[in-house]
């Protein structure tokens, strides 16, 4: 079948730069991959509960596919935005079918033309095209950097309406946090709504896995918080929690959540349950911290610490530049059973090449202690 030439050169482009993405299968290497950072996806006693509660509620009366709007609502949901909005210790929830849909609902919505947008440069791809759907002015800051913050709001604020600052707790391709109580008095301090993306903090950070926010009791202060279930919960879509008032806007005004059929029962009876288990596992939150300080401990041993950007979350990533030289170190990984990606340029910018270490609470320090002592070989060896 033909296809267009200007779409083959891309592709070619990509394959010429070492940089094309495809597919691949699950297979049965060490998980140093994987997002699902406290092992609920595979977590049996979350998949039983589920199925129990499905039955003692006759799959909630009502499976329908639909709009929520229109056929979708199952009962399910209001029990479990009700749990969550409780759990986060806030007014509300709403459910959206995964975090893309929650940060491009959120964004192309809520910010009026007139208002301004202030987002940290290295928010994701999400957050990004959701802004690019608003009527708002936008501008990026320098990562985590808030004098530059400082220096756009100076520059703006008397003219604008509204002005949203959005950043993330845990950021997906470098895994470190922002100073967020730093942030809070920002935002405070030039009357700033604060949104903050907690994907990859929810069920990492916190007693019960509640997110960076609420580990620093600073949910009073922020606007709106996305949390995305495809990470810590192991589990399919998100919510964006707030003020009562918020969720009726985002009902009324959120294109992602309005114009598209709502998750089955099971799919939200599956993320009730899951959060229900971030009260009852504790145990395996508190490994996940662990394991995290023997792999600072342990890259710390071993010298490779300049490489690697400074993170305390689940997430460390080794600065490997070149799309060639840092995929050439992951295969070798690959090849002795353990399962860390590199992530390439234009994912990343080039020059910021990495290896992606995702930390579970099901992997063993020996696993660890392991990989990190074949990444140290094998990056001596082509240096």
């Amino acid at each position: 079948m033909k296809f267009p030439k200007n779409l083959s050169s891309k592709l070619e482009f990509r394959q010429q730069n070492n940089a094309l993405r495809t597919l691949s299968l699950p297979n049965e290497l060490v998980d140093f991959a994987s997002n699902d950072y406290i092992g609920f996806s595979k977590n049996q006693s979350i998949f039983q509960q589920t199925h129990q509660y499905l039955v003692a509620t006759n799959g909630t009366q009502n499976g329908a596919t639909g709009s929520r709007l229109l056929s979708g609502n199952h009962k399910v949901y209001q029990e479990a935005e009700t749990y969550i909005a409780k759990f986060h210790q806030a007014e509300s929830a709403l459910i959206f079918n995964s975090g893309y849909d929650a940060n491009v609902g959120f964004f192309s919505s809520v910010p009026q033309k007139g208002d301004l947008i202030l987002y940290d440069e290295l928010c994701h791809a999400s957050i990004r095209d959701g802004i690019q759907l608003s009527n708002a002015k936008s501008y990026k800051f320098k990562h985590n950097d808030f004098e530059d913050l400082e220096k756009l709001i100076q520059r703006c604020q008397t003219e604008l309406t509204e002005v949203y600052i959005v950043t993330e707790t845990v950021f997906s391709m470098d895994g470190d946090c922002p100073n967020m109580e730093e942030l809070v008095a920002f935002s405070e301090k030039h009357k700033c709504y604060l949104v903050v993306d907690e994907a990859h903090a929810l069920g990492v950070f916190g007693q019960s896995g509640e997110g960076l926010v609420q580990m620093l009791g600073l949910q009073e202060q922020v606007f709106a918080r996305i949390m995305t279930f495809g990470k810590g919960l192991g589990c399919h879509g998100a919510a964006i929690v707030g003020s009562q008032e918020l969720k009726g806007y985002l009902v009324n005004f959120a294109r992602s959540f309005i114009y598209t059929t709502g998750l089955s029962p099971h799919s939200v009876a599956t993320i009730l349950v899951a959060y229900q288990h971030l009260v009852t596992e504790k145990q395996s939150i508190e490994k996940l911290r662990q394991n995290i300080i023997h792999f600072n401990q342990e890259k710390n041993l071993l010298g490779l610490k300049p490489m690697f950007v400074r993170s305390k979350s689940a997430i460390q990533s080794a600065i490997i530049p070149g799309n060639q030289k840092v995929k050439s170190i992951a295969s070798q990984l690959q090849e002795k059973g353990f399962d860390v990606k590199a992530i390439l340029s234009p994912t990343v910018p080039e020059g910021q090449e990495r290896l992606r270490f995702c930390l579970h609470s099901y992997n063993s320090q020996e696993e660890i202690s392991e990989v990190l002592s074949l990444l140290s070989t094998f990056v001596f060896l082509v240096q």
